[in-house]
């Protein structure tokens, strides 16, 4: 890719600095991790079955939980109309309800902080004139997209509390999906703002490699969200079969082959862990022939990072499906998750040539 002039208004990864944008490179560690803590948390939610327990949407009065029984009698009398309260949650206590309400307020309390970290230091630093104005509208995204984000979760919410004892696992998808979206644009504007070690691009056949393998990453990254959303990783719990056949019994139980992949479970989790076990082999082969590649010693590090973390992904989720989902391994599935696709776009960005260099 070329260099582009500061009066430009550069693509993705068409600028970088050093030591003049310290404090926006920390701000922007601060939005990456922001990101992988909103990520976890909102895992343990969905796991727990803690979503649905808040019923409305009080983005400013929200903020303060119920503190007088009659508060919360109001707060469970909600929950009980819902279908899920009926179904899942049958003959749940208040005491219960108790439980699964502070989990979802916490993640709501989560969420507005991470739009705080985004918005905030944003506004300050445009004020200040300290984001290169080929940044201004990249970096002005990070807090509309979460703001995007808050409304879209309350509209992945909302399609549970009726006629669905779930959320849509469509909604679901897109809501992890603008997630990763957010932190993509955070860690690829730090990549650009750290000074690199060399300029030298990988050849166009690596960069168009590790491009793909990043790409399929992020498919089987959003099918993991389909899984999640139709409770597809609780049944199955064996590997590498499923029951006892390549392909399972029931994959074919919904007509339609649009709405059978991304509403059967049993199609759901085989194409979910059959894509997984077709990109961990296509990124071993990746990493096995960087070796004697003719790549940088950044790109080399860059490629091990790549592949140590699909392994970690893989024994991860491979471990979380045997023993059924249990919540501390799905939400560690979850976050290696985003680790893996972490270390892809670091990977894609080490393979790009260097950006150029503004004051």
């Amino acid at each position: 890719m070329t260099s582009v002039p500061l009066t430009s208004a550069p693509a993705l990864g068409s600028v970088t600095a050093g030591a003049p944008h310290a404090s926006l490179r920390r701000w922007l560690v601060a939005c990456i991790v922001a990101v992988f803590l909103a990520v976890s948390v909102g895992g343990i939610t969905r796991l727990t079955e803690s979503g649905l327990s808040i019923t409305e949407w009080k983005p400013v009065s929200g903020v303060m939980p119920p503190s007088t029984p009659e508060a919360w009698a109001v707060e469970f009398e909600k929950f009980q109309r819902i279908p899920q309260a009926q179904t899942t949650h049958a003959g749940m206590t208040i005491a219960e309800f108790k439980l699964i309400f502070w989990w979802e307020w916490f993640h709501r309390i989560i969420a507005r902080t991470v739009g705080l970290v985004f918005a905030i230091p944003f506004l300050w630093f445009l004020a200040r004139g300290t984001i290169p104005r080929s940044l201004r509208v990249r970096l002005a995204w990070l807090p509309f997209l979460t703001l995007c984000q808050g409304v879209l979760g309350w509209y992945m919410v909302s399609s549970g509390l009726s006629v669905r004892t779930e959320v849509s696992p469509y909604r679901l998808a897109a809501h992890l999906s603008l997630a990763l979206a957010i932190l993509v644009i955070a860690l690829w504007t730090w990549a650009d703002l750290t000074p690199r070690e060399d300029d030298a691009p990988a050849s166009r056949g690596w960069r168009t490699t590790v491009n793909a393998l990043t790409a399929l990453i992020a498919i089987t990254i959003v099918t993991g969200a389909f899984v999640a959303g139709l409770r597809a990783g609780r049944i199955f719990n064996e590997f590498p079969l499923m029951g006892g056949q390549v392909v399972p019994p029931g994959y074919l139980s919904i007509g339609g082959w649009w709405r059978n992949a991304l509403e059967n479970p049993v199609a759901a989790q085989f194409h979910h862990r059959t894509l997984a076990i077709l990109v961990a082999g296509f990124a071993l082969v990746v990493g096995w022939r960087a070796r004697a590649a003719a790549l940088s010693l950044a790109q080399q590090r860059a490629m091990q990072r790549l592949v140590l973390a699909v392994v970690v992904q893989v024994v991860v989720g491979i471990v979380t499906l045997l023993w059924a989902v249990p919540v501390a391994l799905g939400a560690l599935h979850q976050f290696t998750g985003v680790v893996l696709l972490t270390a892809a776009v670091l990977a894609v960005h080490a393979m790009r040539p260097a950006p150029a260099r503004i004051a």
